[in-house]
């Protein structure tokens, strides 16, 4: 079993500040997914239109986090975030405003471009300061920060909702925005030094993630960590419709569902902390997709045959969300590991591909919707069934 690589050494509070940063996408993801059925009686849409915002938004993420990383290359992490938490918090205000449909999904994709930089340079930091089996506990630390957001996101979006319209939703997530940008300027520290940052031209930055591109371990490792993110936004885009349309269940009792799919995230991902310096990162890049595909085949086959049993659907969902606890810390680990010298560019093509996969899944969990776990189901397991093939060639 290889040693765990040290830490570069860090304030004990920094991951919990990290937390705070990359918790801003699941946060905006997930606090208002209560509020779609409320969202489109305002509109005055079809149900599932509102699916439509979370795929914008997704794809926002993706197109904001190859941007984002290779200015965290050239100007250091600090001043990319602090304008990347400026511009969500400016847009998410404009989500307040929107009068239309159409207009809310424009500026959920702008603020999702601006949020990302919270991701993908957190992720960055991470990998300045650690490396491998160090990288991926640490990693872990941080879910257990972000954690937090889609455990309480859905029911302070529920509690919100019982006493304001929707769009309070938004100035909530506006106010979080205006503090990141305030605990980023003045309380992150710059963990890559001038000397280590690289100015290339547009040329050269494509010739940078083609080489990136071209390593197979980052390929095989982008690959499986973004067919589990295809199943986890497949989850996230289905939910709703399933539980509350589906089942019935009003916003607050959705949250206490999409919570406890939540606890079980956050509990896998600091369990894996401690099976890591045991198994090691190769062995359980391995065993966990063939336990969360297992799990999506559970609730495909409840799905198709009708059982229309709460506990039914959610037990598999436990079991499936839990085991994005270990991919995620892991897939990143093992795709960074190599790319030291340029993480911010590696971060940024791995959230690409990751979120570029969740808006293809956003959108196909709307086409799909007709108030049962059916189409979500199939999404999960198509997306798990391709990490494990990818597993395969690592």
């Amino acid at each position: 079993m290889p040693p765990i690589a040290t830490t570069r050494a860090h304030p004990a509070w920094l991951p919990s500040l990290l937390g705070l940063f990359i918790a801003v996408a699941p946060a905006a993801t997930d606090l208002y997914l209560p509020s779609f059925p409320a969202v489109e009686a305002s509109f005055q849409t079809a149900p599932g239109t509102a699916q439509l915002t979370l795929a914008t938004w997704f794809a926002g993420l993706a197109c904001g986090q190859i941007t984002q990383g290779s200015l965290s290359d050239r100007y250091g992490r600090r001043l990319p975030l602090m304008c990347g938490f400026i511009l969500f918090t400016l847009a998410t205000i404009g989500c307040a405003l929107a009068p239309n449909l159409p207009t809310l999904a424009v500026f959920r994709a702008i603020a999702a471009f601006g949020g990302s930089a919270g991701m993908v340079i957190a992720r960055a930091i991470v990998r300045d300061l650690a490396d491998g089996h160090a990288a991926a506990i640490m990693m872990s630390r941080l879910v257990l920060v972000m954690g937090l957001a889609p455990i309480l996101a859905p029911s302070l979006g529920g509690a919100i909702l019982l006493f304001a319209q929707w769009r309070v939703i938004f100035w909530v997530l506006a106010v979080y925005g205006a503090i990141c940008v305030l605990a980023a300027w003045k309380v992150l520290p710059e963990t890559l030094p001038p000397g280590h940052r690289i100015r290339l031209s547009p040329g050269g930055l494509a010739a940078r993630y083609l080489h990136i591109l071209r390593e197979r371990s980052f390929l095989t490792h982008a690959i499986m960590g973004g067919c589990s993110t295809f199943t986890m936004f497949a989850y996230l885009a289905g939910c709703s419709p399933v539980f509350e349309d589906g089942f019935g269940l009003s916003p607050s009792g959705f949250a206490l569902i999409f919570g406890l799919c939540a606890c079980s995230l956050v509990a896998c991902s600091q369990l894996n902390a401690r099976l890591l310096p045991r198994y090691g990162l190769s062995r359980m890049l391995t065993a966990i997709p063939l336990i969360s595909l297992a799990g999506t085949i559970i609730l495909g086959a409840v799905a198709f045959a009708g059982v229309h049993v709460l506990w039914a659907a959610v037990a598999p969902l436990v079991l499936v969300i839990g085991c994005q606890g270990f991919a995620n810390a892991n897939t990143n680990a093992g795709a960074l590991s190599r790319h030291g010298r340029h993480a911010g560019s590696a971060a940024a093509l791995l959230g690409t591909l990751q979120y570029g996969l969740g808006a293809i899944a956003g959108v196909l969990a709307g086409l799909l919707t007709d108030g049962t776990p059916r189409g979500m189901a199939a999404l999960m397991a198509c997306g798990m069934l391709g990490a494990v093939i990818a597993d395969r060639f690592r």
